[in-house]
């Protein structure tokens, strides 16, 4: 029999150590990051480890009726914002006509999460008239003083060089309208801001052709709510937290309002004019680090068309004001989580969120905005701890279930394969531990949570796996029945076995992910863990199992044959090599066996 070619073979097979060492060190790696995260165990879902379980109650307060598809909606918005991957198990459901229940795993915050999907999320970008510390804050100190660096920010792309929701930004620079403490002071200042501080759409046009009486009963009427907001403001005490939770809260988009704001842990009070962009018209808004400079965590929003000139006209007129008038608040459900100043006007249609965010801060801000506003307001009707022991039962059940089925294939692999059980029963352990590690790791960074599906999927997952090394062993053993040694055997064999292995692994692959896509809740579980093991299995074949091979290919025990080796030709039934041999003189007696030839 001819020697196989050298070439791409030859290569391939002689640096086998080098995929070793790199999946090994993938390991090391994803070990170290599990054990430095502090998340040594996976998430578990609230059907294994129990949760908290929270009922809303619909409230048609909003302009909106209760029914079908405003909850619908609702519980599709909720479940994005808490679920937003589809792999954390929470659930959101309707229970009845107007209550909707949501389960949370244990692991997630609770409280957190609750505002996520309680909050309306109503956003609106409103003028600055006035603004001070409220009693026990500095006076000196105005939460809207640019920040060092703010004057290089380039306005078509930024619209806070100052402040952020955090509340833990450190302004540099001081207020050059601090209003006055005393009360007297302090309604002059709202007085004067009332009537210079118009919002940039105010119907100047209108008033111009109005008749004298109309133009007396207006102004009239506007002396009265002027005195209204001055009352408001003087008696306002933002760092009391009854009065931040009712300040501002049934204000209408068009009217002025008060409202209350956290700078670097003190709280602001502030008058704010008619809201002139509306936050439905931030088509976009993701949560992005900013690597150039020290802004550290920012929120980017993208406008709409609409709301890009809406935007572009209300920065341009509040430019030309001085501070703190040249500024606008940014009013999330009634709270002013940035009040940032602007410089001439903004276009392009894109603006930030900056300051001294934290990554959750800027997460939970975008996903809300990101997400829009809930169709009808809840209010909590009750909070409740979901106990985990029928769950506990289930795990026990099915870990039982997994451990058994493992036990089976590892029986089967030594008595059938004999020595090349311990490829495979490596293989599985080098593919457990990468499972077990990535599902840790993934616990904290997309919240994905196991449950009794993705326990079941991962059970699934051990057949997926060892059938790929079953190809493979069947292949380098049709190589040695066709007379071939065992080293190329295995590089013979390895092509044919891996477009096996492809094909097989896509189709799993493809099967999880349409499952995925098209289910929801525990299902989509199932789906994620059965996808994640089969790609799994690739990397492993690939750099574990096939390099582990073509090593041991060399060793004497496996490549003489040994009959404990599971590759012992006699025992394969393997044909002798055949030699071509001289056509002997006379008359051909038959047939000749074309491999003879």
């Amino acid at each position: 029999m001819a020697a196989p070619k050298r070439g791409r073979s030859a290569s391939a097979q002689s640096k086998p150590g080098r995929s070793l060492a790199l999946i090994l060190i993938a390991i090391v790696a994803l070990t170290g990051g599990m054990f430095l995260s502090g998340n040594t165990t996976p998430r578990l879902g609230i059907d294994l480890a129990g949760g908290t379980s929270i009922t809303l109650q619909a409230k048609a307060d909003q302009g909106s009726a209760i029914n079908k598809a405003n909850m619908d909606t609702a519980v599709d918005i909720m479940n994005r914002r808490v679920n937003g991957l589809g792999v954390s198990e929470a659930e959101v459901q309707t229970q009845g006509t107007s209550n909707i229940i949501v389960n949370i795993p244990k692991g997630t915050n609770s409280e957190e999460a609750r505002q996520q999907v309680g909050t309306t999320a109503k956003l609106y970008f409103r003028p600055v008239l006035a603004q001070e510390a409220s009693a026990g804050a500095a006076a000196s100190a105005s939460p809207s003083a640019s920040s060092s660096g703010s004057s290089s920010a380039s306005p078509s792309t930024t619209a806070s060089p100052s402040s952020s929701a955090s509340g833990s930004e450190k302004a540099t620079g001081s207020s050059s309208a601090t209003p006055s403490s005393s009360a007297t002071s302090q309604g002059r200042a709202v007085t004067d801001a009332l009537k210079a501080g118009s919002t940039p759409s105010s119907s100047a046009s209108a008033s111009s052709s109005a008749s004298p009486s109309a133009s007396s009963s207006a102004d009239a009427s506007a002396s009265a709510a002027a005195s209204k907001l001055e009352a408001q403001y003087t008696a306002l005490d933002c760092s009391k937290a009854a009065q931040r939770a009712t300040a501002g809260k049934s204000a209408k988009p068009a009217d002025s309002t008060v409202a209350c704001g956290q700078v670097d842990g003190a709280w602001y009070k502030y008058v704010l004019g008619p809201a002139a962009v509306d936050g439905t018209e931030v088509k976009k808004a993701q949560a992005v680090f900013d690597t150039q400079g020290a802004s550290g965590w920012q929120v980017q929003m993208n406008f709409s068309s609409s709301g890009a000139k809406k935007f572009a006209d209300v920065t341009a007129s509040l430019a030309k004001n001085s501070q703190p008038q040249n500024e606008f608040g940014i009013v999330l459900d009634g709270e002013v989580v940035s009040s940032p100043y602007v410089q001439q006007s903004i276009t392009g249609g894109q603006a930030e969120i900056s300051g001294s965010f934290t990554q959750d801060e800027a997460q939970s801000l975008a996903n809300m905005l990101s997400y829009g506003a809930l169709p009808l307001s809840f209010k909590t009707q009750s909070v409740t701890t979901v106990t985990a022991a029928l769950g506990g039962e289930q795990l026990h059940a099915g870990l039982l279930a997994g451990a058994i089925g493992l036990a089976l294939v590892v029986i089967y692999l030594v008595v059938y394969y004999r020595g090349l059980s311990l490829v495979a029963i490596a293989s599985l352990l080098v593919s457990a531990i990468l499972t077990y590690v990535l599902m840790a790791l993934l616990g904290q960074a997309i919240g994905f949570a196991l449950n009794l599906p993705a326990v079941c999927g991962a059970i699934v997952a051990i057949g997926i796996t060892a059938d790929s090394f079953i190809v493979f062993f069947e292949r380098i053993r049709d190589e040695i029945r066709e007379g071939r040694t065992l080293r190329p055997a295995v590089e013979r064999a390895w092509p044919r076995a891996r477009r096996t292995i492809l094909v097989s692994d896509f189709v799993s692959f493809l099967a999880a992910a349409v499952l995925f896509i098209v289910t929801v809740g525990k299902v989509q579980g199932f789906a994620f863990t059965l996808g994640l093991t089969t790609v799994l299995d690739v990397v492993v074949v690939f750099f574990f199992t096939k390099p582990l091979m073509t090593i041991l290919a060399r060793r004497k025990f496996f490549a003489g044959g040994h009959k404990w080796s599971g590759l012992d030709p006699k025992g394969l039934g393997a044909k002798p090599p055949l030699r071509r041999t001289r056509r002997p003189a006379g008359p051909v007696a038959g047939p000749v066996d074309p491999k003879e030839a």
